[in-house]
């Protein structure tokens, strides 16, 4: 039988000495707030008259953004469209301290999750999202050459948007350099994560 192990916290120096590399899937998360008064003419759904608005790191650049709260160095390699999403992404990891590495993909609309509340509930939830080009990918898989020598440890990020589709190799290279590597993994082919430090899935992706 498989026993746990109590888990030892982690000094804060010592986190501040550690450079990470979180690679995967990024987004840009945008809320809608408002209020609803009225039904629709047109169709049985809320009228949202839209108050204000938020704009937040999603995926993977949430992820790097949390290792620079808990003190470490982060950069981030992923992929984003040429796009007023994408630049908004690149703002809002420079008012994050995180370092960004990111690859450009024309034919890509960076990913968009775009939920509108009212009443402090969500009523709809619009994605805005593609695969990244073979080509682009494999720039990211040679940038990620160059990164890998510059961090302590790897962090991938997988929402199972294609920006891991090299993240066998990936890992290889990682171990091979000797950096530990942990994954946030997603769907159940886990074989992909084969080589792993450790894997750290939600409850659900247990079952």
């Amino acid at each position: 039988m498989t026993t746990l192990r109590e888990v030892v916290p982690v000094p804060r120096a010592q986190i501040a000495q550690s450079r990470v590399l979180v690679v995967g899937d990024v987004m840009l998360d945008r809320y809608w707030f408002g209020n609803v008064d009225r039904i629709s003419p047109e169709a049985p759904v809320p009228v949202v008259h839209v108050q204000r608005h938020e704009e937040r790191l999603g995926g993977a650049a949430n992820v790097a953004r949390n290792a620079v709260t808990l003190g470490g160095q982060a950069g981030l390699l992923c992929v984003v469209g040429c796009d007023e999403p994408g630049e908004r992404i690149v703002e809002l990891l420079g008012s994050s301290g995180v370092t960004p590495h990111l690859e450009r993909d024309p034919a890509l609309p960076t990913t968009i999750k775009l939920r509108v509340l009212a009443r402090q509930q969500q009523l709809l939830r619009v994605d805005f999202e593609s695969t990244p080009t073979h080509e682009v990918l494999l720039a990211g898989l040679a940038r990620f050459d160059t990164l890998l020598p510059q961090h302590d440890v790897v962090l991938m990020s997988d929402y199972a948007k294609g920006g891991l589709t090299h993240v066998t190799t990936m890992i290889e290279k990682a171990r091979a350099a000797g950096k530990p590597v942990l994954v946030d993994p997603k769907g159940d082919d886990w074989a992909r994560y084969r080589g792993a430090s450790l894997i750290t899935p939600n409850r659900a992706e247990l079952r």
